[in-house]
C-alpha cells in the first residue's frame, strides 16, 4: 500500500515558476514508477509527466516539454515536479499517481492516488 500527498500548489503570476512535491509513504515506494496528471474545470484529466523507478526514464507531455522537470528522491520518498513558464492555461488540480508497473502516461496504469493540488495562474 502506497499513500501520496501532493503540495506546493498555489497562486501564481503567468511566466512564473512552482514546485509540486509529491510525498509517499512506504518502505517500497522506490519500486515504483510515478505520474503527474491534471484536471482542469470542466476537462479531462490528462497525463503531464511521469518517471521511472530509479529516475533513469522520463516522460513529458509535448505542451510541458522544455518547461516542466519531473525528480525523485528514493532516500525522501518523494517526487517533484518543477514548473517554470507558467501560463493561465496550466491553471488546474494536479495529481501524482503511482504505477507498480512502467512509467505510463496511461492513467489506468496507476495503482494509488494522492488527493491533488490546485495550482493557478494568473494572466
Amino acid at each position: 500500500q502506497v499513500q501520496l500527498v501532493e503540495s506546493g500548489g498555489g497562486l501564481v503570476q503567468a511566466g512564473g515558476s512552482l514546485r509540486l512535491s509529491c510525498a509517499a509513504s512506504g518502505r517500497t515506494f522506490g519500486s515504483y514508477a510515478v505520474g503527474w496528471f491534471r484536471q482542469a474545470p470542466g476537462k479531462e484529466r490528462e497525463f503531464v509527466a511521469s518517471i521511472n523507478w530509479n529516475g533513469g526514464s522520463t516522460a513529458y507531455e509535448d505542451s510541458m516539454k522544455g518547461r516542466f522537470t519531473i525528480s525523485r528522491d528514493n532516500a525522501k520518498n518523494t517526487v517533484y515536479l518543477q514548473m517554470n513558464s507558467l501560463k493561465p492555461e496550466d491553471t488546474a488540480v494536479y495529481y501524482c499517481a503511482a504505477s507498480g508497473d512502467e512509467e505510463s502516461a496511461n492513467q489506468g496504469e496507476y495503482d494509488y492516488w494522492g488527493q491533488g493540488t490546485q495550482v493557478t495562474v494568473s494572466s
